[in-house]
């Protein structure tokens, strides 16, 4: 292959792009063959999941984007990639066996059910004996491994170590908005950035111990497109490994590929095309051909012929690689079915509504709608256990309101809906109050509020700017005294205050109690029509008890700084209260109430709707504008929270081992010791969030009613002969269905490979540009997923990596439709990255291969 001098470069006419095929090509090839590394480069980026910032944090699958492909493909392609293990660790699964959490049945299950596993005659033995080897996989290498072959490299940075913090550290800068006082100049775009801060920094070539790099610095390609066409014909890869290349190259710096896929999923919703995952494959290909030129003809010539070899054979080593990963789809599959087993025992141990009211029953008072969350499922468990006139409902936690939430007095809107979902509705904070007389008198109080809190941010707004500064760390401290350490005593001594609004920031005490998010923008009949769609989603159009509470859910914890990612793993990270309070508003205003007939809905004259808040961290209760509310339904809650009261104590009693606490202690003990963790800046666990989750339920509540769960389903009522067409059980298995496996997938990942991602030790991590994600430590590459402290007690591994079982409760034909008419849907089910089971009756069926098979929980099926 002819080598361009990469000095040339910077007098090369790019336009002509004579450098990317042979010179008696014609316009057509090349514009043919330009085409080709414009697949290839947008496939690479394609592949590459989105990460939410800290503020609206969510659960992600990272391999969301693969789901087109079987899992154990993709689990090769990560091995080959980047060393990404994608199956749990054999060490955690060889623990697992001689612990008895994987039987010998679950493993002759997993063999029975496997095809692959049959067809190659593998046997229980040959499984045993692979857990005490690692699998031979090598990862493929990139240019840069092969450049990095000085001897004395073990006396300096690792190249690909250096380049990734050197990138990290650019993106950085160039992405933060809202921390640094200092920005960057943005309008050129993130190649342009780093491409001048690299010609500036000096610095850079002495720690990889290449002193002279600066001189070809100069001529780097002047835009994205320069450095793919370029580097891509320098390599003389085959086209066919093009996009893998890329994808690989990604993975290298896959935090801030996942950051740069974020902002092209939220333009995306928006209409809008982004271009920084682009530019930061163009950043990373421009680094090798740096290197290119530092090495030398000989070194080039050579790192280019071993990769050309390498790559030429990834299709041979993918099949070798699926062969030998069999065996851990095995041993996921036999973990998966010890699990499932003990599952299908109890959802079949009890006859459907044995014992218990059921709709319509005059005897319920109350019913209580409570977010899917894993950790809904205790408390709803305790509390129909202890009162028998409350019928609990799961439902999606953002209450089906597709809202963006603006507090008062800022520019603050953010999203209050699954990421999947874009806002098509705002609400806002309002002062109407319920006396039509003081309507006057609350215009009033909003103005005089947002004066108010206008005045207090303004008094903050020096402090936060003075804390901003790189020397700030100890002047800062030094300069502010005695008021800085008030906040850290507050972090330290262990308060047993309950949660605290975030949203009511900086507004005075005396506005908190009348500031309420309310829907704005809608007329009458759009209310009307958003109340209907809700009513027939929960499942409540056709019978309404005389109080219907809406519990969101929120939790506690201090210096935290991903506090929002235990709030909700669905919602960008808030808590349901603003969608709770909204929605009741909503449902108890007359004007609604008398335009619902026309939707054959009708809410009975005594049916109030209350909102409240699950403390997931405390297991508290919390009622809002009660003041609202007619006097008999008041007294009603008064009664109910008594109720409330034994059930959350009773779970907190359930949770207290998993944290260290003893549950014998009393009961204000005991609220008080999840108090104090709440509320210390030093805890690093102050609840367990959504470790655990293994299953998911859609299914009348009959169906699991007093059956004990552990918290670690998600339940989410459906009653299939109120959706006689299937289009409710659609919406349910491409919304929250994909949420949950998100979750799902999160904590699994975070578990198999914590290095890539996972987020590390809580302890070492520093927040980059105020929201978008966390360093570990002050550099290399952004840190996504959970930290270890979310996954691990210090002695072992609180989450098992169990893909979901979805269990459903409709007609197999519905359920089929919706996989023929939804890939996506489709896809996670056909390539294994979930379960999929339903119920006929009183028996569970699995769905494998497009039939129907019986689940016996004791030959421990899956």
């Amino acid at each position: 292959m002819d080598r361009m001098p990469f000095s040339q470069l910077q007098h090369h006419d790019f336009n002509r792009q004579d450098c990317d095929v042979a010179p008696t090509s014609t316009g057509q090839e090349r514009k043919a063959h330009d085409l080709r590394i414009e697949a290839a480069c947008a496939q690479a980026c394609e592949r590459i999941a989105p990460a939410w910032p800290l503020d609206g944090a969510i659960a992600v699958n990272p391999h969301w984007q693969r789901i087109g492909m079987p899992l154990r493909r993709v689990a090769a392609r990560m091995a080959l990639l980047a060393d990404i293990p994608v199956f749990p660790p054999r060490s955690h699964l060889r623990e697992a066996w001689e612990e008895k959490r994987i039987g010998p049945a679950d493993l002759d299950c997993a063999l029975a059910t496997l095809p692959a596993a049959r067809a190659a005659g593998m046997k229980g033995s040959d499984c045993i004996d692979a857990l005490n080897a690692a699998p031979c996989l090598r990862r493929l290498p990139l240019l840069i491994d092969l450049l990095d072959d000085d001897p004395a490299r073990q006396a300096r940075l690792d190249w690909r170590q250096a380049i990734t913090h050197q990138v990290s550290q650019v993106c950085a800068a160039y992405f933060d908005e809202c921390q640094a006082d200092w920005q960057p100049e943005r309008a050129s775009g993130l190649y342009a950035f780093w491409r001048d801060t690299l010609t500036h920094d000096h610095g850079i070539g002495m720690l990889m111990g290449v002193p002279g790099m600066h001189r070809w610095l100069d001529a780097l390609p002047p835009t994205r497109a320069d450095a793919e066409r370029w580097v891509l014909q320098r390599l003389g890869l085959p086209e066919d490994t093009w996009a893998d290349y890329l994808e690989a190259l990604l993975l290298t710096v896959n935090g801030w590929a996942s950051w740069c896929a974020y902002l092209g999923w939220q333009a995306r919703q928006e209409g809008r095309t982004d271009a920084h995952l682009r530019d930061l494959l163009a950043i990373r290909l421009a680094w090798g051909a740096i290197l290119l030129e530092c090495k030398g003809d000989a070194a080039a010539r050579r790192a280019t012929d071993i990769l050309q070899r390498a790559w030429s054979g990834f299709a041979e080593r993918m099949a070798q690689a699926e062969d030998l990963l069999l065996v851990d789809e095995v041993w996921q599959l036999a973990l998966e079915a010890h699990y499932q087993r003990g599952l299908a025992g109890r959802l079949t141990a009890t006859p459907v509504g044995h014992g218990r009211a059921t709709e319509g029953d005059p005897d319920i008072e109350v019913q209580a709608a409570f977010c899917i969350d894993v950790r809904s499922e205790p408390l709803r468990r305790a509390l129909e256990n202890l009162w028998p006139a409350i019928r609990t409902v799961g439902f999606a936690g953002f209450f089906g309101l597709p809202i963006a939430y603006t507090p008062l007095g800022t520019q603050a809107r953010r999203p209050q809906l699954p990421g999947l979902l874009a806002p098509a509705i705002e609400a806002e904070d309002c002062f109407e109050d319920a006396r039509k007389d003081r309507i006057d008198e609350a215009g009033q109080a909003s103005r005089a509020a947002l004066r108010a809190r206008r005045r207090r941010f303004a008094w903050s707004a020096p402090g936060l700017a003075a804390s901003r500064w790189p020397n700030a760390a100890f002047s800062f401290v030094e300069a502010t005294g005695v008021a800085y350490a008030g906040k850290l005593a507050r972090w330290l001594r262990q308060s047993e205050s309950a949660r605290v609004n975030e949203d009511m920031h900086g507004l005075p005490a005396r506005y908190h109690s009348v500031c309420r998010p309310a829907l704005s923008g809608l007329d009458p009949d759009a209310k009307v029509d958003l109340a209907a769609r809700v009513l027939k989603a929960m499942g409540l159009a056709g019978w309404m008890a005389p109080l219907v509470l809406l519990v969101g859910h929120g939790s506690q914890s201090s210096n935290n700084a991903h506090a929002a990612a235990l709030d909700c793993g669905a919602c960008c990270g808030q808590t349901g209260e603003v969608n709770a309070r909204a929605l009741a508003q909503l449902l108890n205003a007359p004007e609604v109430r008398e335009g619902l007939p026309r939707h054959d809905i009708r809410i009975p004259g005594d049916t109030v709707f209350v909102a409240a808040l699950h403390n997931t961290t405390t297991d508290e209760i919390e009622a809002f504008d009660l003041d609202r509310v007619p006097s008999v339904a008041r007294a009603r809650w008064e009664r109910l929270r008594q109720v409330f009261d034994h059930a959350c104590d009773a779970v907190r009693r359930e949770r207290a081992p998993r944290l260290g606490l003893d549950p014998a202690t009393g009961h204000r003990d005991l609220l008080a010791a999840l108090r104090r963790r709440a509320n210390d800046g030093a805890e690093t666990r102050p609840e367990w969030g959504l470790a655990g989750n293994a299953s998911l339920i859609i299914a009348p509540r009959r169906r699991t009613r007093s059956v004990v769960l552990d918290g670690r389903s998600f339940l989410h009522d459906y009653q299939a002969e109120q959706d006689p067409d299937g289009s409710l059980l659609q919406s349910l298995m491409t919304a929250p269905m994909l949420v949950a496996h998100w979750i799902n997938w999160q904590y699994h990942a975070s578990v198999c490979a914590p290095q890539q991602f996972g987020s590390g030790n809580k302890l070492l991590h520093n927040v980059v540009g105020g929201r978008i994600g966390v360093f570990e430590g002050n550099g290399g590459d952004l840190r996504i997923g959970l930290s270890r402290q979310s996954l691990h007690d210090g002695e072992r591994c609180m989450h098992a990596p169990l893909r979901l079982t979805v269990v459903i409760d409709a007609p197999s034909d519905r359920i089929e439709r919706v996989l023929r008419e939804q890939k996506l849907v489709s896809d996670l089910i056909e390539n294994d990255w979930l379960h999929l089971w339903r119920y006929e009756g009183e028996r569970l069926l699995r769905y494998a291969g497009g039939n129907w098979c019986a689940v016996r929980p004791d030959e421990a099926a899956v």
